[in-house]
């Protein structure tokens, strides 16, 4: 089994400080989200506010060739959706905004799904679930503790309201990489899988969709949607295992 990294205070800091930007950048591109707008000029807003910090740079663009900012899914896109001109943004639509912010060599990652106009009420309370998906994960997040127990809050808490983990994408550690050890499945059983300790920092990313969780890659290589069509939603927190408990890097 490869080693989860423990990172230094200085790591640490610098992986803080990547973090409150990454924040700050994910809520000025939802505050941008209305009808109308293209992925591509959300992606131009996050790039713009990202550079404008000297010593920031965007995680995601040029990472395995990826070629923007964000990755912008929309619908039931579920992940590594390519921002574009043509991708125009409607009422109805929910959009996930995934993105990563680099300092000091150092990776963060975080996503946020935002309504886009009116969006149905079975739509609004699926999103909800989601989020409340990742909040009740992190609660979960302490020394001692397993993966599993996080993998399984996001499960239960999914399929006690109706809908589906994508078993397929999975959180994962972060930091020196934007992908470390450990895997952190979307489904799991409690008390199972690596150990936490302090100083491990890990990207709990709860995605979820209202049919069932099969998902396929498009032909552009990056854009994994739901086999169904059924809708998808994705939230996720760059977290710190501490000495006490846990704390929300980004």
């Amino acid at each position: 089994m490869t080693a989860i990294p423990i990172k230094t205070p200085a790591q640490i800091e610098a992986m803080r400080l990547a973090g409150k930007l990454l924040a700050e950048t994910l809520q000025v591109v939802a505050a941008a989200v209305r009808p109308g707008i293209s992925t591509w000029e959300l992606d131009q807003i996050a790039e713009k506010h990202i550079l404008s910090h000297p010593g920031f740079t965007p995680a995601f663009k040029g990472y395995q060739g990826f070629p923007a900012t964000l990755c912008i899914s929309v619908n039931e896109e579920v992940v590594h959706g390519i921002p574009s001109e043509d991708r125009i943004l409607k009422s109805g639509d929910i959009v996930g905004l995934d993105g990563g912010v680099m300092h000091q060599n150092l990776y963060t990652d975080a996503c946020l799904t935002v309504l886009v106009g009116e969006v149905k009420p079975d739509v609004r309370h699926f999103v909800k679930t989601t989020k409340q998906a990742l909040a009740k994960a992190i609660q979960v997040v302490r020394p001692g503790g397993k993966i599993g127990d996080i993998s399984a809050v996001i499960q239960k808490t999914l399929e006690d309201q109706g809908y589906s983990p994508v078993i397929s994408c999975t959180g994962h550690g972060v930091g020196i990489d934007l992908h470390e050890p450990p895997e952190i499945l979307n489904a799991g059983r409690k008390g199972t899988g690596p150990t936490m300790k302090p100083g491990m920092v890990l990207a709990i990313e709860p995605i979820s969709t209202m049919g069932k969780g099969d998902v396929f890659t498009r032909k552009d290589g990056w854009t994994i949607v739901t086999v169904d069509k059924s809708l998808s939603a994705h939230f996720e927190h760059t977290v710190l295992v501490t000495e006490t408990g846990v704390e929300i890097l980004a």
